[in-house]
């Protein structure tokens, strides 16, 4: 009978799920960033003028056909040439002004969607982090479930043989130390289970996107300079507290992801290269890499208007 136990017992402690052992494989193969382009692209590190007062008024003879958005982005892309001399063009009615103008309105149209594929390539780039530390966190989170799930079956267990020893212990002593014993076991392995903590991992991203919007890195080589002035300029945004996109991104970041503590944020390791991960902070980065995404891809709204600003302009201005 005591053979069975000690067999039961060995069964339960020495068994290594062969799933526990492909989660922790697909863990490794996730470790390093794959999203990162695989050519690098050697932007122009000068941010357009953020002076947004300074350039609607030097171009306030614009803003009859544009809005204030549409002037700032067609100055930021190098477009405000091309406008001024279409503006003379509309004075000939000849096929050849008509031509012409197509063609400068041709050079900025390609301005506007170089500048389109910029903001994509940082919306996938997101997107693709996104999904690896999503993966990861799946992991994790199973991880802990099978601990936790581990750590009851061997709660069980040692309940059942405490109480199997007690009933074949004679000797009272002897049985109250097994009670004794197992009941501390018992209740060991009962707080193992509430650990907040769980498994830890290690995550790398020496390209870490997130840690350049969080510290305001205006050299940044991750970012061409057209998205970093889009999320930067707050004229863009139409809010009454006049901040940019990355202010409020990162008001709520502190706020909901690290109940502002700033201290905390400063130091997470979502913000360094990276490092040893626990299930939360894994959880806390695909937030904001989400939120990232989508504040990205709003952008393309504000480039429709200059679009539409730009055919009324060419086709109907007087």
């Amino acid at each position: 009978m005591k053979g069975i136990y000690l067999v039961i017992l060995l069964f339960f402690f020495s068994c290594v799920s062969q799933h526990k052992k492909n989660l922790e494989e697909n863990i490794l193969s996730l470790k390093n960033s794959y999203c990162k382009a695989p050519f690098k692209y050697n932007y122009q590190k000068e941010i357009p003028s953020l002076n947004s007062d300074s350039i609607l008024s030097v171009n306030n003879h614009l803003r009859a056909s544009f809005s204030d958005q549409s002037v700032l982005i067609l100055n930021a892309l190098g477009g405000i040439d091309e406008v001024e001399d279409i503006i003379l063009l509309k004075k000939d009615s000849t096929i050849k002004s008509q031509m012409k103008i197509l063609q400068l309105k041709s050079a900025i149209n390609s301005k506007i969607n170089i500048a389109m594929t910029e903001l994509d390539a940082v919306a996938a780039e997101y997107d693709c982090e996104g999904e690896r530390v999503a993966q990861m966190a799946y992991y994790v989170d199973n991880i802990n479930s099978e601990k936790n799930n581990r750590v009851v079956y061997y709660s069980i267990v040692a309940g059942a043989l405490t109480s199997i020893a007690g009933a074949i212990i004679t000797n009272d002593n002897v049985g109250n130390v097994v009670d004794i014993g197992g009941g501390v076991l018992g209740a060991g392995l009962g707080f193992a289970t509430l650990n907040p903590k769980g498994k830890k991992v290690e995550f790398i991203h020496n390209r870490n996107i997130l840690g350049d919007v969080w510290k305001g890195k205006l050299d940044s080589d991750n970012f061409p300079p057209f998205v970093w002035y889009m999320y930067s300029e707050k004229k863009f945004w139409g809010n009454t507290d006049n901040k940019s996109m990355l202010e409020h991104i990162k008001e709520r970041w502190l706020k909901f992801n690290f109940e502002n503590d700033l201290d905390a944020a400063n130091n997470s390791v979502n913000f360094n290269e990276g490092g040893t991960y626990l299930a939360s902070d894994l959880h806390n980065r695909n937030l904001m890499l989400n939120q990232m995404q989508s504040a990205t891809r709003t952008i393309h709204q504000i480039i429709n208007y200059l679009l539409l600003d730009l055919d009324k302009f060419v086709y109907e201005y007087k």
